[in-house]
């Protein structure tokens, strides 16, 4: 017998793919998204699709999933982001584990990026494996700044087939999110005890750089790798200089 499952995604002026998004979850009992405020037509997107809308003003991820994991009953979740969809791949091998009724808390699931020109497959980017389908009450969410972390409470097993993400509309919006990443994680960096300043802004975005330039091979992603390399190590550069300039700003 096919275990229920609900879709979730958290919103907010998601228009962009969210069509597409919600689609891919067109398999699932029901979907429900919950939305912080959306300006743009996210809601009736969503209504579209037959997804029950949930309004929230934006608390933080892990507050935002507390407030909306009590409110579902079916057996399994499939969680995505605004910004994704699910391969058909993925969508089929999804649909038959919740006939199998396997022993297992949840699956890990490998997602494609795209990037300026190409989804990425270096770069640390590919296979970026996350805990996205699990058994309703057998999981753990953290964050680390402004990303949530789904963890298993159980045994957890991987699936194939891709969660396909499409991460910014354009080199703007990139800068927009690591302008808002990186006060996000210099509070984090302030909240943990760690100093900033010059050299460790320094030293701490070529090390970014070189990770993912070099150690995680992103020079074979073209100008994607080079860019987003670049990228890495203007957002760390930004974090620790900013931990610097609040300690001073707060004297």
């Amino acid at each position: 017998m096919r275990e229920t499952a609900t879709g979730l995604v958290l919103t907010y002026n998601g228009e962009r793919i969210l069509d597409k998004c919600l689609q891919s979850l067109d398999f699932c009992d029901e979907i429900i998204v919950v939305d912080s405020g959306s300006t743009d037509s996210t809601v009736e997107i969503a209504e579209k699709h037959g997804a029950r809308v949930l309004v929230n003003p934006w608390p933080g991820p892990v507050k935002q999933y507390a407030f909306v994991l009590p409110q579902i009953k079916n057996d399994w979740l499939v969680c995505i982001d605004q910004d994704e969809y699910l391969s058909d791949e993925l969508r089929d091998n999804i649909i038959k584990k919740l006939s199998a009724n396997e022993p297992v808390s949840g699956y890990y699931v490998p997602r494609s990026s795209f990037y300026f020109d190409r989804f990425m497959k270096h770069s640390g980017w590919y296979p970026d494996y996350l805990y996205r389908v699990f058994r309703n009450g057998q999981v753990k969410i953290t964050a680390s700044g402004p990303h949530q972390h789904f963890a298993p409470t159980g045994k957890s097993e991987k699936l194939t087939g891709d969660i396909m993400h499409y991460t910014y509309e354009s080199f703007m919006e990139h800068i927009t999110k690591i302008n808002y990443y990186a006060e996000v994680g210099a509070e984090d960096l302030r909240a943990k005890g760690r100093k900033g300043g010059l050299t460790r802004a320094l030293l701490h975005g070529w090390m970014k750089f070189i990770k993912i330039y070099f150690l995680k091979a992103g020079l074979l992603d073209g100008k994607a790798g080079f860019y987003n390399a670049v990228a890495g190590f203007f957002y760390t550069f930004q974090k620790y200089i900013r931990v610097e300039e609040t300690k001073k700003w707060g004297e």
